[in-house]
């Protein structure tokens, strides 16, 4: 079958590891499923697996890919949830020692079939293209779980998103408005805070930038360039989630007397349960919320996608389909 993988690990220059070819049909196993793949999108994940990061040797040649929307065997339009855990692992699937996504320790999505268990497919509403739900299981997830789980936000409450313009960033934003919450964002480019405002920001800032108030809660994927700020800018008692480092995990002043004398909770969240990917495609069928897709291309040209968010020349999901 036709698919995209990595077949070798390169720190300097990760497309090089990058392979368009065909690999060998999966074998489906009890209590599995087999998706037929319509659209697949791009993560973070998938560039730092070129690098050889999360990912061991041994297992390659890996097809890389989290996310999936396709076909299930019965023919259902369905979304795949890319938290594979223990078969022995009750509970909530993120908090499982031995869990993995897709493309770590099983094969992923970039390709024309993805084997999963059973329980890891969610069905696809009608109101959701096979593009805009591919988007869902990663970065979407994360964003719904970093908000309204273990940020425990509600209507009325404000918060501020650091580094818009990535996925998580995009999709933070845009549910954050859906779920009545007032957004305030930051980056340093321009015209990714202009993007931030037509997708749903009410105020917009440069990175590190005083905010007109504080916030009942900060979502941070950047790490060591925003960590302070994000500190500085909750109330008594505010909450940081953070899902992501992506300027390095790092930090010269961790703001520790802030943290105690403001009594503020700092929340780490990874992904999402499968119930979590279920609530959050149920919002987006409610609301009329639509993923913000930077790109959409097939498959066969996944190095362009690649080559995109190397050079971080990108607003939202790249989308590949079949």
């Amino acid at each position: 079958m036709f698919a995209v993988y990595a077949d070798k690990f390169s720190s300097d220059d990760p497309l090089s590891a990058l392979v368009v070819g065909e690999r060998p049909d999966p074998e489906v196993p009890a209590g599995w499923t087999a998706v037929r793949v319509k659209a697949a999108s791009l993560n973070h994940h998938d560039l730092w697996s070129l690098r050889g990061v999360g990912l061991r040797e041994e297992a390659l040649p890996m097809i890389l890919g989290c996310d999936a929307a396709g076909l299930d065997e019965q023919g259902n339009e369905v979304v795949v949830h890319a938290v594979i855990s223990d078969p022995a692992w009750s509970g909530d699937e993120t908090l499982d020692p031995k869990r993995s996504l897709l493309s770590e320790r099983y094969q992923g999505t970039f390709a024309d079939t993805v084997v999963v268990p059973k329980g890891n497919v969610v069905p696809k509403p009608a109101s959701l293209s096979f593009e805009e739900a591919a988007c869902l299981p990663t970065a979407w997830l994360t964003a719904y779980r970093m908000l309204f789980v273990q940020g425990g936000l509600k209507p009325g409450d404000s918060v501020l998103v650091q580094g818009a313009g990535g996925g998580v960033a995009t999709a933070l934003i845009t549910l954050a408005r859906a779920g009545g919450l007032r957004v305030f964002a930051t980056s340093r480019d321009e015209a990714k805070r202009q993007r931030a405002l037509e997708i749903g920001a009410h105020e917009v800032f440069e990175s590190n930038a005083r905010l007109p108030r504080r916030v009942d809660a900060v979502m941070e994927t950047v790490g060591k360039a925003t960590w302070s700020h994000s500190v500085k800018s909750l109330r008594p008692g505010g909450t940081l989630v953070i899902s992501g480092t992506t300027s390095g995990p790092d930090v010269a002043n961790a703001e520790l007397t802030r943290v105690f004398f403001l009594q503020l909770k700092i929340v780490g969240s990874t992904m999402g349960t499968r119930g979590e990917l279920a609530s959050l495609v149920e919002m987006l069928d409610t609301t009329g919320t639509k993923p913000l897709v930077h790109d959409v291309l097939p498959m066969e040209r996944a190095s362009e996608g690649f080559a995109a968010m190397a050079q971080g020349d990108v607003f939202g999901k790249v989308v590949f389909t079949r």
